[in-house]
């Protein structure tokens, strides 16, 4: 959107809007950007907004057909995952930017992965989850536990979790004065607060399962 732009640019509203994300999330993601190198342009003001610099590029990518469409399986088949968003829109970035015979190979293998995923959940809600995490701010939220019970919770966010299928928020509840895990499938609103969490650290969630870890990409 931002190449589309040309030199009129877009503003973060519309691209929140486009994406269905929230402001602070496009102002993050932008931020991002620009510190990894990318020739992004501000204007502010009315009629303002984004854009890059003309002729501007990705930096090349080399990855076989397979890495191509093994990162395509990955995200296609948990769209629920948190920054899912961002990562399928980092991959049509590298697809765009590989060479044209390798670009082929990978959509025509492609073509053979069938993935039946369940439907995501709220934008929205994973948005401000997404940046709560990342800002550590206390996250407010509408949650409906599996007894059918409806409740307004303050929590703060310690990490995400996928276990049996399902994606889980794990903070600390301000409610409950004690951790807990929130299936994300049952939170039904989220806001993020200006309040900064307190400093709760991974070890209070208690020992990880057997085969669970962190998704740093690198082999103990």
């Amino acid at each position: 959107m931002l190449r589309r732009s040309g030199a009129r640019g877009v503003s973060a509203e519309r691209l929140a809007r486009e994406f269905e994300v929230s402001v602070r999330t496009v102002k993050r993601d932008l931020d991002a950007l620009e510190t990894s190198g990318a020739p992004i342009w501000s204007r502010p003001g009315p009629g303002g907004g984004y854009g890059m610099a003309k002729g501007a590029s990705l930096p090349p990518v080399t990855l076989s057909p397979v890495q191509a469409v093994a990162l395509m399986a990955a995200v296609s088949a948990a769209p629920d995952a948190p920054y899912a968003d961002l990562a399928a829109a980092g991959i049509r970035n590298i697809m765009d930017v590989l060479d044209p015979r390798t670009r082929a190979r990978a959509d025509e293998l492609a073509h053979r992965v069938w993935v039946d995923a369940p439907p995501a959940s709220s934008r929205a809600v994973r948005s401000a989850l997404e940046d709560a995490m990342a800002e550590q701010r206390v996250i407010r939220i509408r949650y409906t536990s599996r007894d059918g019970t409806t409740t307004t919770r303050d929590v703060e966010p310690v990490l995400f979790a996928s276990t049996s299928g399902r994606w889980y928020l794990v903070g600390w509840c301000r409610l409950r004065d004690a951790m807990r895990w929130f299936a994300l499938s049952r939170i039904e609103r989220a806001s993020v607060t200006k309040a900064a969490c307190s400093g709760h650290a991974l070890h209070e969630v208690g020992e990880p399962p057997v085969n669970a870890r962190p998704v740093h990409g690198r082999d103990e």
